[in-house]
């Protein structure tokens, strides 16, 4: 008769095989814990393009070629978003207002004190950069504190 040999049997007591299940818990568990940055909350929290109607102004910055719509989120006549297009084509109509032929989308976002780049120009839909934090919307640039008496 012929006989067999009989293998040893593979003990899960070797010390690599022990450690690849903690390994791979504690990997988890530190994947788990982890939170996202300021940046990345930021990104999932730009609102998309408000409605016109809480639009306060409109301002061309002719050095930038951009055009730039103010709104007022919180509906109280201050400026806490800002939108700014790409301007191809400026002109004045018969009447003397300007007319701007401008992107579709906007190329730069100004929200929560941070600046976002969309170079795809595709609204706001997640692929937004954020170009600068910690800046503010200098309106000052565009207008003066005081504009015919009046302040802006």
């Amino acid at each position: 008769m012929v006989g067999f040999r009989r293998l040893p049997a593979i003990a899960f007591t070797e010390p690599s095989v022990r450690i690849l299940p903690r390994l791979s818990v504690m990997l988890v568990s530190v994947a788990l814990s982890m939170e996202p940055t300021d940046a990345a909350r930021a990104l999932d929290g730009l609102p998309i393009e408000p409605d016109l109607s809480t639009r306060v102004d409109e301002l061309y910055d002719h050095e930038a070629r951009l055009f730039l719509m103010l709104y007022s989120l919180k509906g109280n006549g201050k400026v806490d978003y800002v939108t700014g297009r790409l301007v191809h084509e400026y002109a004045r109509s018969h009447y003397g207002n300007p007319v701007y032929q401008t992107e579709a989308q906007p190329l730069f976002y100004w929200w929560n004190h941070i600046m976002w780049n969309d170079p795809e120009q595709d609204g706001v839909n997640g692929n937004e950069k954020i170009y600068q934090e910690n800046i503010e919307f200098d309106i000052s640039r565009y207008k003066p504190c005081l504009f015919n008496g009046q302040s802006c």
